[in-house]
């Protein structure tokens, strides 16, 4: 019998596109409190209200608060005498009250508690004359204002690299501190390296690396080795962002990628990718992640997976000096961004 000809086609594997969303991702509680201070006091005392420095590092947020009347300042000379100036979530060394002081401005200090916490400890350690290395990024406004806190008393380590640099007074009585945004396994290397060289440093009293950091970095942790590509939505100059991307590439995704806003995704990227992992910084409105979740399934990434590893419902009370007045004219002292920020 002559054997017929195999007509059937080969079956084509149908890829399975689909987006891994982390959770918890975008505002956390410093960020969220910081941004609607500007916010009522834009409705309370109109504009302008100045802010020294970006509230948060978030083009959006910042471009948004400028288009109701906020004006973005280096410094506080920059701001006219008598006027009111917001200093920004990342905190300022103590010179800075003096200087506002001095031009007989209205402070509104919508500083992180969270970063107001290491501020504490870093006086609390200078008063009982001990070394402070902080761990932190050289230049960002975090590090300045801790940094202006004990100036003489702190010497800032950039990373594992700069642990051979650090020189102290005595070996007995050194601490470390670290900036609230930074890897997590990157700043446990650099206290494991000061240690080989200081034996008796001690930790501080708790975490300064801030919870959504920790929660992020885990979450993006979990759904990297599942990955083809990692889009992190946030600014460059987002310290807290930037590391989402590094953690993403060190636990196992093939690319990571920052962007501000969907348009910037570049569909190159796409090329044989099959799972997409999203995340956001901690100072990105969750309109920006949607905004990306649309453009990836306008192109076949509609399949939508949460990866969620913990739970956040941590709150902070607005600055005081701002409770203050919205008290006296019977508005609400409460309340959670709504204006922009999410859909």
């Amino acid at each position: 019998m002559t054997a017929q000809p195999d007509n059937t086609q080969p079956t084509t594997a149908v890829r399975t596109k689909r987006v891994l969303l982390a959770a918890p991702r975008g505002y956390c509680a410093g960020v969220d409190r910081a941004v609607v201070a500007v916010e009522k006091a834009l409705d309370l005392y109109g504009p302008p209200v100045y802010v020294r420095k970006e509230i948060v590092h978030n083009k959006h947020v910042v471009h948004t608060l400028q288009s109701r009347g906020a004006i973005f300042v280096d410094e506080t000379d920059e701001v006219p005498e008598g006027q009111t100036v917001i200093f920004s979530a990342h905190g300022v060394a103590p010179v800075v009250h003096q200087e506002a002081a001095a031009r007989q401005l209205k402070t509104i200090d919508a500083t992180c508690p969270l970063v107001t916490k290491v501020h504490h400890e870093a006086k609390r350690f200078a008063a009982t004359d001990y070394d402070i290395l902080l761990i932190g990024h050289e230049g960002h406004e975090e590090v300045i204002g801790t940094s202006g806190e004990a100036p003489e008393h702190v010497h800032l380590v950039d990373g594992p690299g700069d642990v051979p640099n650090v020189t102290v007074r005595d070996p007995e009585k050194v601490v470390w501190l670290s900036q609230t945004t930074l890897s997590v396994d990157e700043t446990m290397e650099t206290v494991r390296r000061l240690r080989e060289r200081f034996p008796k440093l001690q930790d501080p009293p708790s975490d300064d690396i801030c919870y959504a950091t920790q929660n992020r970095q885990a979450a993006v942790k979990k759904l990297a080795a599942e990955a083809d590509l990692m889009i992190v939505v946030g600014s460059r100059n987002s310290s807290n962002s930037v590391r989402l991307v590094e953690v993403a590439v060190e636990h196992g995704a093939k690319a990571g990628y920052l962007v501000d806003y969907a348009d910037e995704i570049d569909e190159a990227w796409l090329e044989g990718v099959d799972s997409v992992g999203v995340s956001s910084g901690a100072s990105v409105p969750e309109v920006l992640v949607r905004d990306v979740l649309r453009w990836l399934a306008e192109r076949g990434y509609a399949d939508v997976q949460e990866v969620t590893t913990a739970e956040e419902s941590l709150t902070f009370a607005l600055p005081r000096e701002l409770r203050s007045d919205l008290k006296a004219a019977g508005l609400p002292t409460t309340g959670t961004s709504d204006h922009a920020w999410t859909i």
